[in-house]
């Protein structure tokens, strides 16, 4: 085999490896950063198939640095500034008291318990303040925490990456200062470089944000360009910012994705596709090669000091960061346990170690223990978060709660009907009048396209599980729930039946629309919104042994269309053709009057009764 098509092979075998490894580990749910990791030791270290030095040379790092710019843009585009409103506090506080806590405690740990130097200590506690939104958001979308801390643990988990990595590099360029004992004029000159570092990066990444904006709105980019476009101006200011300040660029980055998400101009949807899909395939990418520089002599050099200092980390310097620096923020105690309990740390820190390593010279060991941290905070967290978030009752482990798409008069009927019965609901539309109206019901409501990334990625699914698609667009509510199918899988998404389904069932049909049908082969939009306007209501109905089904069918007729069976605190969808037992115990929520005709339960052959 010639060098160039060793070249070939390993470069595919990444790309393999990387996806493959992320495949598995969806298939298995698990977090997929376990499996990366133990797949780059396997076949770096262990089995010397993928030398990642070798293969790049010095253009590994460089390559490494710009891949971790665009992962931090593709996040910073899920971060939503009205989020602030509630969370701009306690967050505020954790980016500025929780990282100094971290940086210290980290520091310390480092110098006492892996006998490092103090510049190295510094060092990696300076590193070990980020945490890893890679990680942290799927782990989010996993618990579905109830509160404030979902928007919390998002937002720190992006933003605090590159004030960890200005912060590292600060700590780096003051090696001189402190190791003179120069103390007074370090911090001069850190305080001074962190604040040249935010200016340089803040005003790039806004320069940036418009300049991308102002080409979109005034279409001078075409369709198909539009992604691609943007990720060359994401790669030309991270660069240009990093020659003027090094590593604001991941400042810039971050304030370009900011700006981006949360102006009303142009429409970044496509582009967040787009850059969600390259991100799988960078992370996977350098997770893979990262692992693969590894050497493993120096975990066994660490010996006993490794797994010590990550559990120091993990049970002193998370949580005592977390308390202190949200001590009057009006953040709840159960709220507090669980911030204090997920740090998983990720892509950045590894990253940022790695480049570090080599500009220390001697700093395998500084690497080794950093992935220690990675592996470490990862299992944990990964393992216990969701069950102590049930047991702080901030997430319930089958969520019943509905996202209802259509704040229309019949969604905002439904939603009262399943919030009178203790239901958590949520209506999203994009209709301003309707969720006005929806509010003065006292409805939870969420401004955005149904369609949009803004609804997986800054909707409070706390409680929440399922999607009920009630709008009058057959098209959409089929879109609707193949978006949420990945969220909630798809025997949790349901939507209405179309006129052309309750009047001729095809195998067509059955392909072409996503998402279970609701309620009974005719109940369509417009059926059900034409009972509502002849005065049909929604009953709660208690059956006991003496008040049987057939008892209920008796008082309300046969047009009585039950929508949902309550039943040991569980609610259970009724969908079109559906073989269901009613019995005593259960609790049906029904439409009934209003002259149902055809919208009724199709046939007594379909509800056995006891």
């Amino acid at each position: 085999m010639t060098e160039s098509e060793q070249i070939l092979v390993a470069l595919s075998g990444i790309f393999v490896l990387g996806i493959g490894s992320q495949w598995i580990a969806s298939a298995l749910k698990v977090p997929s950063i376990l499996l990366l990791l133990a797949t780059g030791i396997l076949f770096g270290p262990v089995l010397q198939w993928i030398q990642p030095n070798e293969l790049f040379g010095e253009l590994l790092l460089p390559l490494v640095s710009m891949c971790v710019a665009i992962v931090l843009f593709e996040g910073s585009l899920s971060l939503r500034l009205e989020d602030l409103r509630k969370i701009g506090r306690p967050l505020a506080m954790l980016l500025s008291v929780g990282v100094l806590i971290t940086w210290a405690i980290c520091a310390m740990a480092a110098n006492l318990i892996l006998d490092f130097d103090l510049p190295k200590s510094l060092l990696i506690g300076s590193i070990l303040t980020v945490t890893g939104p890679t990680v942290v958001g799927p782990l989010l979308g996993h618990i579905r925490p109830i509160g404030q801390v979902g928007p919390i643990a998002r937002w720190e988990g992006i933003v605090v990456d590159p004030i960890g990595a200005v912060l590292a590099v600060l700590v780096f360029q003051t090696f001189d200062a402190v190791q003179a004992a120069e103390f007074q004029n370090a911090a001069s000159i850190g305080a001074i470089g962190f604040l040249k570092t935010l200016a340089v990066g803040g005003l790039i990444g806004t320069l940036g944000a418009v300049t991308i904006k102002q080409l979109l709105h005034r279409h001078l980019v075409t369709d198909h360009l539009q992604s691609p476009f943007v990720l060359m101006l994401v790669v030309a200011t991270f660069a240009a910012s990093n020659l003027l300040i090094h590593e604001s660029g991941l400042v810039t980055v971050t304030v370009m994705g900011v700006i981006l998400a949360n102006q009303q101009t142009v429409s970044v949807k496509h582009i967040v596709e787009f850059k969600e899909n390259l991100s799988v395939l960078l992370i996977s990418t350098l997770f893979i090669l990262l692992a693969a520089r590894l050497d493993l002599s120096q975990f066994q050099a660490l010996s006993w000091r490794g797994p010590t200092f990550v559990l120091f980390v993990i049970l002193v310097a998370r949580p005592v960061s977390v308390w202190v620096s949200t001590i009057g923020c009006g953040l709840k105690h159960n709220e507090r346990i669980f911030l204090s309990w997920l740090a998983p740390r990720g892509i950045v820190a590894a990253a940022v170690a790695s480049v570090f390593a080599l500009e220390l010279g001697d700093g395998d060991d500084f690497v080794a223990a950093t992935f220690l941290v990675i592996i470490g905070t990862v299992v944990v967290y990964g393992s216990t978060a969701g069950w102590l978030a049930r047991r702080l009752q901030l997430s319930v482990a089958d969520p019943q709660g509905f996202v209802i798409a259509g704040a229309h008069g019949l969604g905002r009927r439904i939603a009262q009907a399943l919030q009178k019965s203790g239901v958590v609901v949520c209506l999203v539309d994009r209709s301003a009048q309707n969720l006005k109206q929806a509010r003065m019901d006292g409805l939870p409501t969420f401004y955005a396209d149904i369609l949009s990334e803004a609804v997986h990625n800054d909707l409070n699914l706390g409680g929440i599980g399922r999607l009920l698609a009630l709008l009058p667009n057959d098209e959409v509510n089929s879109l609707a729930a193949e978006h949420f199918i990945p969220l909630f899988g798809r025997e949790r998404v349901y939507r209405l039946m179309s006129p052309a389904e309750g009047q001729k069932r095809t195998e067509k049909s059955a392909e072409v629309l996503n998402g279970r049908p609701l309620f009974s082969r005719n109940a369509t939009y417009q059926q059900l919104t034409d009972r509502l306007r002849a005065g049909a209501e929604f009953s709660r109905t208690p059956l006991t042994e003496e008040f049987t089904f057939e008892t209920f069918q008796h008082r309300y007729g046969d047009d009585a269309l039950v929508m949902f069976v309550i039943e040991d605190e569980r609610v259970l969808v009724m969908t079109a053709g559906q073989d269901f037992t009613f019995r005593p115990g259960q609790t049906l929520v029904a439409l009934v009057g209003g002259n149902g005709g055809e919208a009724a339960v199709e046939s007594d052959d379909n509800n056995k009764k006891t």
